[in-house]
């Protein structure tokens, strides 16, 4: 039986129509069909550059499909994540988002070209304590050591950080709000230079990451005072808290995680955090991760997206309160 054109027309229609939204239902089901951007929007060869290419190894082993790193620093990460803001939300061009462009950039440069809030959280890596150390010849022993002579001299004490913005800078700023001190922040270019400036004794503090300041700690050139992580850490078992301190406080992770841009779809979304959270568990990466002190993320997106909106609300709050800016 032959159909009236019209009637054919219109169920030859249908049926494009049908395949169309069959194939934009099942699409995600066959993802990845094609290599995987990493956007790292720091230097090739740092740290968050090198964790990321480990895990990169993983997950294209994982995906079946190449998985590509590419650095585009600068701005202290706005950069890059500017570009991965721009980008086709179809889950191959990611970006390793971090605590100062999604929860401090925001507070303290003048204007940025991104939302942070717009991004999509796919899993968070991990989370990285830091210590406040003092060089080995000064005569701290304690976080209460330090409260007791910044009261007695204050503006007198200094304390190195890796620039304005960064952890070192904000966990500086966090311990003198909360203890209600005063003391001279000295802003170096980078933590190399800051570490090099403690271990000749040029600066009396600095909070420090804590698997870079852990060599000098355990060859005693410098002492560990406290750590920011909410537990006393296994690298430095006799180092007390903040808190244990008397500073619940002061707890701040320099923490890093994937995430997409806006709209990526949830099906992908799920297929990333499965296959990113299998990458982590590799050991290459997890010793990676716990060797250099550091807490081991996971979780789900909806928890990663969670802790962001937290660090945002708790960083705008100081920023706000100390008058920290960047131009």
């Amino acid at each position: 039986m032959q159909l009236h054109p019209a009637l054919a027309a219109t169920a030859a229609a249908i049926l494009v129509l049908a395949s169309a939204t069959a194939r934009s239902q099942t699409a995600p089901d066959g993802y990845p069909v094609r290599a995987v951007t990493i956007v790292v929007p720091f230097a090739a060869g740092g740290n968050t550059d090198v964790k990321t290419r480990l895990v990169a190894r993983q997950l294209a082993q994982i995906l079946g499909q190449p998985v590509i790193v590419d650095n585009k620093p600068g701005a202290s990460g706005n950069i890059g994540m500017e570009f991965v803001s721009r980008a086709a939300a179809d889950g191959y061009t990611i970006a390793m988002g971090s605590f100062g462009p999604l929860a401090v950039n925001p507070w303290i440069y003048p204007k940025l070209n991104f939302d942070p809030k717009t991004f999509v959280p796919i899993i968070l890596l991990e989370k990285s304590p830091l210590v406040l150390v003092t060089p080995a010849d000064k005569p701290y022993r304690s976080v209460a050591d330090v409260v007791t002579a910044a009261k007695d001299r204050p503006g007198q004490l200094n304390i190195a950080n890796a620039g304005p913005g960064g952890a070192h800078h904000l966990s500086a700023e966090l311990f003198e709000a909360a203890a209600g001190l005063d003391m001279i922040g000295v802003p170096f270019k980078g933590g190399g230079p800051a570490a090099t400036a403690l271990l000749s004794g040029q600066v009396d503090l600095m909070f420090e990451q804590t698997g870079a300041a852990a060599p000098s700690i355990q060859a005693r050139k410098i002492r560990a005072l406290g750590v920011t992580s909410a537990q006393r850490l296994a690298m430095l078992p006799d180092v007390p808290t903040f808190a244990e301190s008397g500073f619940p406080q002061v707890t701040v992770s320099n923490w890093m995680g994937y995430v997409a841009p806006k709209g990526t779809p949830p099906e992908i979304v799920t297929r990333l955090n499965k296959a990113f959270a299998k990458a982590m568990e590799h050991p290459e990466v997890r010793e990676r991760i716990v060797s250099q002190g550091n807490e081991f993320g996971g979780g789900s997106s909806q928890e990663f997206a969670a802790f962001i909106d937290s660090e945002a609300a708790k960083w705008g709050r100081l920023v706000k309160e100390r008058g920290i800016r960047r131009d």
